[in-house]
């Protein structure tokens, strides 16, 4: 069993930054596939990014590439989330998830954080 404490959301301007983390613990973390997926009000949970387990190949929607970039640092059991150039529509609460194996998917995660809200003003 695998847990997840995601952190480092909050309120930014369009254009700002952002950087999540979520860590891990209770499981081999280079083992597992992580990913980050949001969810705004009303909306179907959505899948953003993803990172291999080991190899580190990454994937990631259209919206978001050239603006956020997934890394994981195994030897702190830490995903993180670097979003740059934001935009009001990334607002949503964003959620770590982790699914043992190398394939990045956009579903089937079998593990997930509690979430972290981030607001982007125009």
């Amino acid at each position: 069993q695998v847990q997840l404490v995601e952190s480092g959301g909050g309120l930014v301007q369009a254009g700002g930054s952002l950087r999540l983390s979520c860590a891990a613990s209770g499981g081999t973390f280079s083992r597992y596939t992580l990913a980050w997926f949001r969810q705004a009000p009303g909306k179907e949970r959505e899948f953003v990014a993803g990172i291999s387990s080991w190899s580190g190949s990454t994937s990631y929607i259209d919206s978001v590439k050239g603006r956020f970039t997934i890394s994981r640092d195994n030897g702190a059991n830490t995903v993180y989330l670097q979003m740059n150039s934001l935009k009001p529509d990334d607002t949503a609460v964003y959620y770590c998830a982790a699914r043992r194996g190398t394939a990045i998917t956009q579903s089937r995660y079998d593990y997930w954080g509690q979430g972290t809200q981030v607001t982007v003003s125009s």
